[in-house]
């Protein structure tokens, strides 16, 4: 069994026939990951290894904090007010590392009548597990992280493959699950012009995209790497310019179909 499939199937936590979570954070007033105001739920664990990562202390598969379904919803409906128009987000890391907590988790948001969302890069996808079926049952939004459309380029940036990615957007799509894309864009890594025009010609064979978000590049998680003993790889490469951002913008996104 290769390691992110194993890793797929170990790292939600099942002690004493109790199914928990390996929790790396919480935001209780997220803004930016999904509609509206929403609980962001960041699981711990990552297969990426992305150079730019901004959450380095997420990868570890180690125990964090472990929390249960119940503990989760206990937690959100604290601050269920300010929920009214957004809801429930699961982030990472890479949360399908988690399958079984994240289908357990959904599947009751649902059963509350509370908007789900996940946020992922599908590091760990693979279209024979049947369980990504349950899972989309009970996702109303998917946002897609899609690093690189180029392979060896997508190696180099995150070790490991895009294939899986790229299926994972392929299987949203067959199921008419509703998808967001997200690119974030690297000087000199992933703004390379026949890149974004190969992404935005992969985009193209899609129909339930609604909308493809260019999430410009920054260093603010630097001082992570750094604390953690590690050297960060991109030190040299600087933010994005708005300029930048929004020519990325012009090829990803002009004509889209979603676009009015």
């Amino acid at each position: 069994m290769n390691r992110k499939k194993r890793l797929s199937q170990e790292h939600s936590m099942n002690h004493s026939n109790v199914l928990y979570g390996n929790i790396h954070a919480i935001e209780t007033m997220g803004a930016f990951d999904g509609p509206g105001i929403r609980y962001v739920l960041f699981l711990q664990g990552c297969p990426f290894q992305c150079q730019y990562c901004h959450n380095r202390d997420s990868w570890s598969t180690k125990e964090n904090r472990l929390m249960t379904v119940d503990d989760v919803m206990s937690d959100y409906k604290k601050y269920a007010k300010f929920y009214k128009k957004g809801g429930l987000t699961v982030s990472g890391g890479e949360p399908l590392l988690q399958l079984p907590f994240l289908i357990e988790l959904f599947k009751r948001a649902q059963e509350e009548d509370i908007h789900t969302c996940l946020d992922t890069s599908a590091g760990c996808f693979h279209q024979e597990d049947e369980r990504y079926l349950e899972l989309i049952k009970y996702t109303d939004l998917v946002l897609l992280d899609i690093k690189h459309i180029n392979p060896e380029k997508h190696f180099k940036l995150t070790k490991s493959h895009n294939r899986q990615v790229l299926e994972f957007a392929r299987f949203l799509d067959a199921h008419e699950t509703k998808i967001i894309i997200r690119h974030v864009l690297v000087p000199t890594l992933t703004d390379d012009r026949q890149d974004l025009e190969d992404l935005r010609a992969f985009l193209d064979t899609l129909h339930h995209v609604s909308n493809i978000e260019v999430l410009p590049y920054h260093r603010s998680g630097i001082y992570k790497w750094l604390q953690m003993g590690f050297e960060y790889p991109i030190s040299d490469i600087q933010e994005p310019s708005k300029d930048d951002v929004a020519r990325a913008e012009a090829i990803l996104k002009n004509g889209y179909r979603f676009v009015k």
